[in-house]
């Protein structure tokens, strides 16, 4: 697998000048250790704050709860719980109850994809209802009954049992993988790391002369950056150090940031995205914006490929599942996948700046799977999966035989 990640020169944080022609003194350069931990201070006082990101990360989780409580959730509950209102009781904490904060308003509205296009970030979010929607008036009334082609239920994956729509989606996995990309990564890539944001207004200015937001210890810049690292970092139990527990500590990016361990072909890539992240950080406060660029291409091109890689993955697996039999795990992984493919809308191409697929693309891809083949997901040709495949990995960095292994 070929890799085009740019990693800049670290070296110890120093000031020097060269005196080799006193009438042309280069110019004063930072050099920029990466820093080990994500721990930045002014003045004594830590200028990291990301906890509107965290506060959205365990909203999420709880939803994923709510998806398996036939007897409790309905359609309002679940849409109330998207949508949440400060001080409803939607959730099972105070401090998500009391929050002003809720998933909806953050789902698809990047300003560098949805900022002049509203109506695709209007249909976006309304697509997560529809999945709410689907799992309450389709699969709830099934929910002890067994699944088959063209019948809703739930059937065996093992010991665990799985809940499927007439065409064998699991709405469940649509909604979680699909959240992966249209809120955690369209804001990390698309918003917070977009030069309309971290540059908008006088945040050059301000954070060249370390000039604070009002009664906080961060720049505007710092703090925009910060928010980025959150959306996969954010839940953490030491974000300083996330790489301890990277992989167990949500159900969105940063599970499948750990993933990409397991895979020899992307070893090294949650280190690659910390550093990232971390030399960014450190970039901001020397005042070095060309390497803070350089940081955000390593994470777009890093998370891009991984939301690419995932998808081909459980594409491909789901044919060694049907060819051991073992239907609910077929349909699981082709749920999985068919979430991940929704999410490459909100990956992006480091080279253009441009998303890696349409809207149009990823809407004929899902209707490809559920509408190839008479019941969906349960009889869905080979040559269809490996089709979507080798269209999917053409885009990046890797090929279907590296994400089938």
């Amino acid at each position: 697998m070929k890799k085009k990640l740019l990693y800049p020169l670290a070296l110890t944080s120093f000031l020097f000048f060269s005196c080799e022609d006193d009438d042309t003194l280069q110019d004063t350069q930072n050099e920029i250790a990466t820093p080990t931990e994500y721990t930045f201070e002014r003045d004594g006082e830590s200028t990291v704050s990301f906890s509107g990101q965290t506060t959205r990360i365990r909203m999420a989780e709880e939803m994923i709860t709510a998806f398996f409580d036939p007897n409790i959730s309905t359609v309002e509950s679940l849409n109330a719980m998207y949508a949440h209102e400060e001080g409803a009781n939607d959730f099972s904490s105070d401090a998500l109850n009391n929050s002003g904060k809720n998933i909806k308003s953050k789902v698809a509205t990047s300003i560098d994809f949805f900022a002049a296009n509203t109506v695709e970030s209007a249909q976006i979010q309304q697509d997560f209802e529809t999945f709410i929607a689907g799992q309450v008036n389709e699969v709830f009334p099934a929910w002890n009954s067994l699944a088959a082609p063209g019948v809703p239920g739930q059937i065996a994956e093992g010991t665990t049992p799985r809940y499927v729509n007439a065409k064998g989606l699991e709405y469940d996995q649509a909604f979680v993988k699909g959240l992966l990309g249209a809120l955690m990564t369209d804001q990390m890539l698309n918003n917070y790391f977009s030069t309309a944001v971290l540059d908008a207004g006088q945040n050059i200015e301000n954070n060249t002369n370390d000039v604070t937001e009002e009664g906080k210890p961060y720049t505007t810049m710092e703090h925009k950056w910060d928010e980025a690292y959150g959306y996969i970092f954010g839940n953490a139990p030491n974000p300083a150090n996330p790489l301890l527990s990277v992989g167990e500590d949500d159900s969105y990016l940063n599970k499948y940031l750990g993933r990409q361990e397991d895979d020899p072909d992307f070893a090294g890539a949650s280190q690659r995205v910390f550093d990232a992240f971390a030399l960014g950080r450190a970039a901001i406060v020397a005042k070095n914006y060309e390497l803070r660029d350089e940081q955000i291409e390593i994470v777009r091109e890093e998370i891009s490929e991984m939301i690419g890689f995932r998808a081909v993955y459980y594409l491909q697996i789901a044919k060694v599942q049907f060819n051991n039999n073992n239907i609910g795990a077929a349909l699981h992984d082709l749920s999985e996948g068919y979430g991940f493919i929704y999410s490459l809308r909100f990956t992006r191409n480091p080279d253009t700046g441009a998303p890696n697929f349409s809207s149009e693309e990823i809407d004929g891809y899902l209707t490809q799977m559920l509408e190839s083949s008479p019941d969906g997901l349960w009889d869905i040709s080979f040559e269809t999966l490996d089709e979507l495949s080798n269209t999917i990995a053409a885009r990046f960095n890797f090929t279907v035989e590296e994400a089938s292994n």
